[in-house]
């Protein structure tokens, strides 16, 4: 038990995963070389069992997660509660979609995940080639099912998506009287999340052989694509950090940003080290309250943004990832394949508030363009190869966007005191008492 509580620690995790991937490409350029067609097999096996246990989690969790999002809305309750959370909202959309188009400029002015083409499965490949995305009539018919259980059976995702929404929507309209029927999905939700938790356990092994098969496959011509995809999500979530949120900042807010990262700065920065807002959440309260920021809409604020508000993980990663994961099988996407990527980077965080994380919203994005669940679950296999470098930079991206959108609420509301925000503050203490924070 000792042995699993050390392996299940965020640090211990993250090195083991960076040490398969690490083990993985010297294995896979060693099959290559030494033209060693067992090892080659092993690898891919490895790879495939790990890609298929990850395959089968997609259909029930994009479904469960938006009908448990949509019906989570109703925790709104009260008129200023009401109020403020929809202006804040609002804002988070806004924000959202900022962060997501600079991610699809960056993702399609450097094309990450070129250079290289995976070959997707035969069944995989026939499911693309029955699919175009560039019409907005075959989007349509692609939305819409036409049978309620071909659309799980067969792993339509984006038919599960609209069959989710319609569910959620209609459960959150007749309120207790669905009650039941929600409080089971949350249950399968939460059951399914602990099933994906238990897989992600099995990332190293499944990292080893996904990476170790591609170097046997295509050398060490795939290291250059995986760089790419590091290189873009860096440069999209910092120009959102440092340029997006400043501007905002400063025109809107009337906040000087030199005052808002003096202040913030140690929250962001436990962020990037912790990978983790809800950690980094009594932080973030503070150093909201040090801006000048109400401390009651505060306290309703940031904890709402650390579970909705994700720039980082919901919005500019999922853009770039689902861009390079397309590359990476060279699937070309169509115009309302990106519009979808949009959609779900600015409504998808908002509807799953309080389930929101990289792997929901990533396969809620690769599931609303469309691709087949075999390319999902081995896209979203390859990038957590490298999940904790994107990690670091998307979360302190996620608090920074947590803390200055209350602020710029606060401003319109008449709720942010210039003195306090004037007033030299120190920095919260990292050591200092910490309150309960959601898991």
């Amino acid at each position: 038990m000792s042995f699993i509580r050390t392996y299940t620690k965020p640090k211990v995790f993250g090195v083991t995963v960076l040490a398969a991937l690490v083990l993985g490409a010297l294995a896979g350029y060693l099959a290559k070389t030494a033209g060693l067609a067992w090892l080659t097999t092993t690898l891919e096996k490895v790879g495939d069992v790990f890609t298929s246990l990850l395959q089968f989690t997609v259909i029930p969790l994009v479904f469960t997660a938006i009908v448990v999002g949509i019906t989570s809305l109703r925790r709104l309750g009260g008129s200023r509660a009401a109020r403020l959370g929809g202006k804040t909202l609002l804002w988070f959309a806004l924000t959202s979609l900022i962060a997501v188009l600079v991610g699809l400029v960056i993702a399609l002015v450097f094309k990450p995940g070129t250079g290289v083409q995976v070959t997707p499965s035969e069944a995989a490949v026939k499911r693309l080639a029955s699919r175009d995305g560039g019409s907005w009539s075959t989007l349509l018919d692609t939305l819409v099912p036409s049978n309620l259980f071909s659309a799980f059976t067969e792993g339509k995702v984006l038919q599960v998506v609209f069959i989710a929404i319609l569910v959620g929507f209609a459960a959150y309209a007749l309120g207790e009287k669905a009650a039941p029927f929600v409080n089971l999905t949350r249950s399968a939700f939460d059951l399914i999340q602990k099933i994906v938790g238990w897989i992600i356990l099995l990332a190293p092994l499944g990292v080893f052989g996904l990476i170790g098969t591609a170097f046997a496959t295509y050398g060490n011509s795939f290291v250059g694509p995986l760089f790419s995809l590091i290189a873009t999500v860096y440069g999209g979530t910092l120009f959102v950090l440092f340029v997006v949120y400043p501007v905002l900042l400063r025109f809107v807010g009337k906040v000087s940003p030199v005052t808002f990262f003096s202040k913030a700065w140690t929250a962001i920065q436990f962020a990037f080290v912790s990978r983790s807002s809800g950690a980094t959440l009594p932080l973030s309260r503070q150093t909201a309250a040090n801006l000048g920021v109400d401390s009651d809409y505060a306290s309703f604020a940031v904890p709402l943004g650390t579970t909705t508000k994700m720039d980082g993980c919901a919005a500019v990663y999922p853009a770039i990832a689902t861009v390079f994961i397309a590359n990476l099988f060279g699937i070309q996407l169509g115009v309302w394949q990106y519009v979808a990527i949009v959609a779900v980077a600015v409504f998808g965080a908002l509807a799953t508030a309080g389930t929101t994380g990289w792997f929901t919203m990533l396969t809620l994005t690769l599931g609303a363009v469309n691709l087949p669940p075999e390319v999902i679950a081995t896209g979203v296999a390859v990038v957590y190869a490298i999940d904790p470098i994107l990690d670091m930079v998307r979360t302190a991206t996620n608090v920074a966007g947590q803390i200055a959108v209350p602020v710029l609420v606060a401003r319109s509301e008449g709720l942010l005191d210039d003195e306090v925000l004037r007033t030299p503050s120190t920095p919260p203490l990292l050591d200092g008492p910490r309150e309960a924070v959601p898991a």
